[in-house]
């Protein structure tokens, strides 16, 4: 009840277990979509987090019939992003699979290193940043397996952060550091399972904002999923030419600043982003284009780049729109 009067849908897992309630017999045999679960519609919890809710009666009906559940908290519509550090013993990957699109300098070494907690700090001091495991300003939850679950609360709901697994092969943070985001849930504090208690760290309760270098990580190691965002054509208008030369050249360049976003640093993206709204500017100023759907254009893909500069993208575009509108950009056409 205390997750899902915070917003947090909750979902049931099995007695003893980390893993979702089993589903009802009939949802064992039938091939439904999740989201077209009839079970739903009558206060039954099939198909673990996508049935999550948030609705007191329903949470309600679900632990008083079934005391020993534990509790699930889904994390995408909950914008959390949890670190899943683990503690298992496993044999140490190579080298570059530790960190993955990290170079790994072969004067660095590696003994001792063991753990998810290991990479994690390892990743922190490449970065010159806290080590999350270390911070107390956000909850963070003890497992039974002796690993650590670092709550995160995503500020910026429209980017997308999806799940991984640390040894994943597509995407992932860490060795032996998951992440739990979208298409994904986490085991909340307090649930038991046979192997011990999952047991709230310290004194934070609250998950705080991801810390915008972790988000930086996550969108360079593919955790976000980028849209492209087509040029909208000009609209007709007595100041617009009627030939058929087009801006395409503002393709490329908004596909440059989006495509930052691999690259947290050293990427030009100031650069990038200034190019593209100058560009933009003169279009604008040669009656080509409109000011505002420009300017909705240069941020989306500079959010997509850098989601946590929001203020600092605006300057740049605003900044460079103004110059370039002074130098109207006028393309002669083609048959001239």
């Amino acid at each position: 009840m205390w997750f899902a009067a915070r917003g947090m849908p909750v979902h049931p897992l099995a007695r003893g277990r980390k893993t979702p309630a089993a589903n009802c017999p009939r949802c064992v045999r039938s091939q439904h979509p999740p989201t077209q679960c009839p079970c739903h519609r009558v206060g039954r919890w099939c198909h673990g987090f996508h049935g999550a809710t948030t609705d007191p009666d329903v949470v309600s009906s679900w632990w008083t019939g079934q005391r020993l559940f534990g509790v699930g908290v889904s994390c995408g519509p909950a914008n959390l992003v949890v670190l899943d550090v683990d503690a298992h013993t496993a044999r140490l990957p190579e080298r570059h699979s530790l960190l993955p699109g990290i170079a790994m300098p072969s004067d660095i070494v590696l003994d001792g290193l063991a753990s998810g907690y290991d990479t994690l700090a390892l990743l922190s001091a490449y970065r010159r940043q806290p080590n999350p495991a270390e911070d107390e300003g956000t909850l963070r939850v003890r497992t039974p397996s002796g690993g650590l679950h670092i709550w995160y609360r995503n500020p910026r709901p429209g980017l997308q952060i999806w799940s991984s697994a640390g040894s994943s092969s597509k995407r992932a943070l860490a060795w032996q550091v998951d992440v739990r985001a979208h298409g994904g849930y986490i085991v909340a504090p307090g649930t038991t399972t046979a192997q011990g208690v999952y047991t709230p760290v310290g004194d934070a309760r609250e998950p705080a904002a991801l810390p915008a270098w972790l988000a930086s990580e996550l969108i360079r190691t593919g955790h976000v999923r980028v849209k492209k965002v087509p040029l909208r054509p000009p609209s007709r208008s007595r100041r617009q030419p009627t030939s058929d030369a087009s801006p395409g050249g503002l393709d490329a360049l908004l596909a440059a600043v989006r495509e930052c976003a691999a690259v947290p640093e050293g990427a030009s993206f100031t650069e990038k982003l200034n190019r593209a709204a100058y560009t933009a500017g003169g279009l604008v100023g040669a009656g080509r284009q409109t000011r505002e759907p420009m300017r909705q254009l240069l941020l989306d893909a500079a959010q997509a780049a850098r989601p946590w500069q929001m203020r600092r993208n605006e300057n740049i575009v605003d900044a460079a729109l103004n110059a370039g509108e002074s130098r109207p950009l006028f393309v002669k056409d083609r048959h001239e």
